[in-house]
C-alpha cells in the first residue's frame, strides 16, 4: 500500500496558489575548492545521499475522485539532473547578483509532476565562493523526523563520509483501482480521515483556542489576541507572484554581548533587532511610527527539554514588537518582558495546534516558521521571524567549506516579508524573502536591521564586553562582506 498524505500536507498543497507557493529554502554559500567548482561532483554527491531521502525520488499522485488524500509514489521517470540544475550569476558576481537569482528561483512553483524539490549550483560568484540553492515544498519536509535534502549533503569534515547506496529501482505504481481500494481500506480503518480531507480551512475561535491546551488564561489571551488584529502597515498588503531576496548577517558574538550587557535571550536581541529594523524602514516609508506602535509577530520557539532528542518540540507566540519604542535597550526590555509574559500566561501555541491556528506544522523548523492559514493569518500577526540555532563549528559539501546559510521563509497572504535567521559557525545569518511589488526597497530592510544591531552594540559599556569564541578566519571573511542587497524575481 501506498504511504497517504496527511490531511495537513494535503492542506499545503490545496493552500497552493500562483501568489503563495509552499516552498521552502536556503542560501548555503561555500567555498570554491581547489580546480574550481566541480557540478559533476556536487551531483554525484546527491545522487549518492538522496538514498536517505527516498521521499525525495518520489511524487503525488492523487486518487481519482479525491475521495482519499494522495499518495507518495515512486517517480519511475527520476531524473537527478532535472532536479540539480547549473546557474551562473552575471558579472560582478556579488551578493546583490545572488539575491536577484535567489528571488527569481522563488518566485516559481515547483513541477507538481516530479518529486516536489530542486537545487541549483550557482557559480561566478566573486571572493572565491560558490552557492548552493535549495526550494522543498512543505509537504515534503513534514513530520518530526522529517530531514531537507540539502542536510544530508553535509559532513564535518572536508572529506565526505561514505554510506552504503542500495541499488534503487522504482516500485511500480498502483493503477487507479488500486488507489480505489486503498482509499476505501483506509476508511474502513479510519473514518475520521474522510472528515480531515473534506474539512474546509475555517475553524472558529472556540476550537482554536480549545485545543491551545494551556489552560483558561492560555485560551483568553489568544481569543483577546485574535480579537486585536495587527495594525494596517505596509507589511499587510496584496501579494504577486515575484519575489524579492535580501541577506545579511552579523557576528553571534555580538548578540552575545547584548545579551550578557542587558539580560534576555539571544533570540530576544535578534527580536529586538527586527523590531529596530522595521521601526526604521516604516519611518523611511513615511509610516506613521507613535510610541505605541507595535508589529506583531509570528514567533516559532523550540520548547525541547535538556537531553531530548525525540522530534521537534516547538511552540509559537505572537509577539507584539514594539517598534513604536526609540530607545534600543528599552526596547530589548520589552521584547525580553513580553516573551517572559507569553510563555508564563500559557500563550505558547504547541505545535499541533499551529494546524487549525495559523497552517504550522512540526517539519524542519523554519519551515514551520513559515506555515500559515492564508487569511487568519491577516487576523492574527503581521509577519514571520524564524530564529534556528545551527551548528558551530565548519560543515563542509563535497569537501568544499560552508561560510553562511541564509534561509528563505515563504509568504503567506496579505504579508509583504518574512525573516529568517539561521545561526552558523559564529555567525548569525538573515534571509529575507519579500513581495516584488510591494518590497522594492528589501535592500533598504537589510541595512536598517544593520543598523538596529548597531544602536544596541552602541549601549555596552566597553568594560561590559565579553569575549566570546572567536570566529575563525573562513567565516570572518563571510561576516566582513558587504551586506547583500534584495533583488526582484520574475
Amino acid at each position: 500500500m501506498a504511504d497517504r498524505l496527511s490531511p495537513l500536507d494535503v492542506s499545503y498543497l490545496y493552500l497552493e496558489d500562483e501568489t503563495t507557493p509552499m516552498h521552502v529554502g536556503g542560501v548555503v554559500l561555500l567555498e570554491v575548492p581547489d580546480g574550481g567548482v566541480d557540478y559533476d561532483r556536487v551531483t554525484a554527491l546527491i545522487a549518492e545521499r538522496i538514498a536517505l531521502v527516498p521521499r525525495y525520488r518520489q511524487r503525488v499522485r492523487w486518487v481519482p475522485g479525491r475521495i482519499a488524500g494522495p499518495v507518495w509514489v515512486d517517480d519511475a521517470r527520476f531524473d537527478i539532473d532535472y532536479h540539480v540544475r547549473r546557474a551562473t550569476v552575471p558579472r560582478p558576481g556579488g551578493d546583490a547578483e545572488l539575491a536577484e537569482l535567489v528571488g527569481r528561483v522563488m518566485s516559481r512553483p515547483l513541477d507538481r509532476a516530479r518529486p516536489l524539490w530542486e537545487m541549483y549550483v550557482v557559480d561566478g560568484l566573486a571572493d572565491g565562493r560558490f552557492a548552493l540553492l535549495t526550494k522543498t515544498h512543505h509537504a515534503m519536509v513534514d513530520g518530526a523526523a522529517a530531514i531537507d535534502i540539502g542536510q544530508v549533503l553535509l559532513d564535518v569534515t572536508p572529506e565526505p563520509r561514505e554510506i552504503e547506496v542500495p541499488e534503487w529501482s522504482p516500485a511500480p505504481e498502483p493503477t487507479a483501482a488500486e488507489l480505489v481500494a486503498d482509499a476505501v481500506t483506509d476508511v474502513l480503518r479510519s473514518p475520521a480521515l474522510v472528515i480531515d480531507t473534506l474539512r474546509s480551512e475555517a475553524t472558529d475561535l472556540r476550537s482554536i483556542a480549545e485545543r491551545l491546551g494551556h489552560g483558561a488564561m492560555g485560551i483568553l489571551n489568544t481569543a483577546r489576541t485574535m480579537a486585536r488584529p495587527p495594525s494596517e502597515t505596509a507589511l499587510n498588503v496584496e501579494i504577486g507572484q515575484g519575489r524579492r531576496f535580501g541577506m545579511t548577517s552579523a557576528s553571534l558574538s555580538d548578540m552575545k554581548r547584548i545579551r550578557v550587557a542587558h539580560g534576555g535571550t539571544v533570540n530576544d536581541v535578534v527580536l529586538t533587532v527586527v523590531a529596530g529594523g522595521l521601526r526604521a524602514w516604516l519611518m523611511t516609508r513615511g509610516e506613521p511610527v507613535t510610541a505605541s506602535t507595535t508589529v506583531k509577530a509570528l514567533v516559532p520557539v523550540s520548547i525541547r527539554q535538556d537531553g531530548d532528542s525525540s522530534g521537534n518540540h516547538i511552540a509559537a507566540f505572537i509577539c507584539a514588537l514594539p517598534v513604536g519604542e526609540p530607545q534600543p535597550v528599552v526596547r530589548l526590555h520589552r521584547v525580553t518582558y513580553e516573551m517572559e509574559q507569553l510563555k508564563s500566561t500559557g500563550q505558547a501555541i504547541a505545535a499541533e495546534a499551529l494546524v487549525g491556528l495559523a497552517g504550522f506544522a512540526p517539519p524542519t523548523l523554519h519551515s514551520l516558521g513559515a506555515r500559515t492559514a492564508n487569511d487568519l493569518s491577516r487576523r492574527m500577526f503581521s509577519l514571520v521571524v524564524t530564529n534556528v540555532p545551527g551548528p558551530q563549528f565548519p560543515l563542509y559539501a563535497a569537501g568544499s567549506r560552508v561560510l553562511a546559510a541564509h534561509p528563505v521563509v515563504p509568504l503567506a497572504k496579505g504579508q509583504a516579508v518574512a525573516i529568517g535567521v539561521t545561526s552558523y559557525d559564529g555567525g548569525m545569518y538573515f534571509g529575507l524573502n519579500a513581495d516584488r511589488e510591494a518590497m522594492p526597497d528589501i535592500d533598504v530592510l537589510a541595512e536598517c536591521l544593520d543598523s538596529a544591531l548597531q544602536e544596541l552594540l552602541d549601549t555596552i559599556p566597553p568594560e561590559s564586553a565579553v569575549v566570546p569564541r572567536a570566529v575563525d578566519s573562513a567565516a570572518s571573511r563571510s561576516l566582513a562582506r558587504p551586506r547583500a542587497r534584495g533583488h526582484s524575481g520574475a
